[in-house]
């Protein structure tokens, strides 16, 4: 689904109050055009009319009128016409061109004679006319237009203001405080009630959060306690001199439940407090120093055997403890999961960390990787979170995690590479 586009309120609707009255201004210039041109018509219209009927009464007293071209005509005429109006085209001496003219032509019989009278009116000068009353009206619109744009911007942000300042209190809000939140108060009803729900909501928040809080590390107190107990009972049950053999096995196997569950404990536990920010210490890291301190310590562990590649020191600036977590747990996914006697390739550049072990193909699911409890092995002491940490960390500081399969090039055999990738830098 294509994101929406944000745009700022007072920009929003100053924008909507710009179209709408830019469309009113246009709508009433055309209205005033054509109903001016109505009336000029109308005008023109009655001034003919008044026009025709004194040249009638002049010709009952003087039958020898003579024409006034191009404003006036008179001509005998043998056949009855009523009065009709139309435009039509007639070269004015005075103008020394030819110009537009409304006609009123219509005949009369005066003193027993048929008189054909012709009476016009320039339109070009009514035209003007209403140019101008139509531009002085779309200016004095603009100026109130622009008067009423910017007193209406400024009275919305002084209106709005309330709103922008409690906005910017929330977003600098943080959980962990214990003051509460402290909105700006507004005259406004709907502000006002606003601020006493977001008050409400973040009161309880903090209150909920606390709670978890205390939860969690109650919780984790609490359960290494009996699980530190049944350790020291199953160590007490290997000493004794009776022990069968399927007492042994069976002693065996609870103890790797109890150190799988210690170790899930403790990565809930490191989840959690990454979620919820207690990771505040920051400085410039070396992480190809962590990974070589880590790989170190893999060397006299077990017999996999490492690539690194790159000279690139890559300094990243995150929490010491993260970034340790971070790199230890990539490297214990690759060593966990890699293929016997296939060496871990490890790449650094000036803006990433690549880790690739030995595979048969890819993951069924590489979308669900980095989610929490996934797992596609038969790994029994794997806990399903060492690949989840590795993504709330990255989303901690805003790095981008990847994971890919890539064919080896030069093996017959059915072999290719699990990468993780931990891009540091865009």
């Amino acid at each position: 689904m294509k994101a929406l586009k944000k745009t700022p309120l007072l920009r929003k609707a100053s924008k909507a109050f710009l179209l709408n009255s830019i469309a009113f201004m246009l709508l009433s210039g055309v209205a005033l055009y054509f109903y001016t041109q109505s009336l000029l018509q109308n005008e023109i219209e009655e001034e003919l009319l008044s026009t025709k009927d004194r040249v009638e009464h002049l010709l009952q007293s003087n039958p020898n009128i003579q024409d006034i071209p191009p404003v006036i005509a008179i001509a005998k005429s043998k056949i009855q016409q009523k009065n009709s109006l139309k435009d039509t085209l007639i070269y004015d001496p005075l103008q020394d061109e030819v110009e537009l003219f409304r006609q009123l032509s219509g005949t009369k019989l005066i003193n027993g004679t048929n008189y054909r009278i012709t009476v016009r009116a320039m339109v070009i000068e009514s035209q003007q006319i209403l140019l101008a009353i139509v531009f002085i009206f779309l200016l004095l619109i603009v100026l109130a237009f622009v008067f009423l744009f910017y007193l209406n911007r400024s009275r919305n942000a002084k209106l709005w203001q309330p709103f922008f300042n409690n906005l910017a209190r929330i977003k600098s809000f943080n959980v962990k405080s214990d003051e509460p939140i402290h909105l700006e108060e507004s005259d406004i009803l709907e502000f006002d009630e606003l601020n006493q729900e977001v008050a409400h909501l973040t009161s309880k928040i903090q209150v909920d959060y606390r709670n978890l809080k205390q939860f969690t590390e109650d919780v984790s107190h609490e359960i290494q306690t009996p699980l530190a107990m049944m350790q020291a009972k199953i160590e007490t049950g290997f000493n004794e001199p009776d022990l069968s053999e399927g007492q042994y096995v069976m002693l065996s196997a609870l103890q790797d439940d109890i150190r799988r569950l210690k170790n899930l404990n403790k990565r809930l536990i490191l989840l959690a407090k990454i979620e919820n920010n207690q990771f505040t210490q920051e400085e410039e890291i070396s992480i190809k120093n962590i990974v070589v301190e880590i790989t170190g310590n893999f060397r006299e562990l077990t017999d996999t055997v490492f690539e690194l590649k790159g000279n690139t020191p890559l300094q990243v600036k995150m929490d010491p403890h993260l970034a340790q977590i971070l790199c230890t747990n990539l490297i214990s996914n690759a060593v966990k999961y890699t293929i016997e006697n296939q060496p871990i390739l490890i790449k650094f550049t000036a803006k990433s960390l690549q880790i690739c072990n030995a595979g048969v193909q890819e993951l069924k699911d590489a979308t669900q990787v980095f989610d929490r409890f996934y797992k596609e092995g038969n790994q029994k002491d794997s806990t399903g979170l060492g690949l989840s940490i590795v993504k709330k960390i990255c989303e901690h500081y805003g790095f981008y995690p990847s994971y890919s399969f890539k064919n080896k090039a030069d093996s017959t055999e059915n072999i290719g590479f699990h990468c993780f990738e931990i891009k540091f830098f865009t």
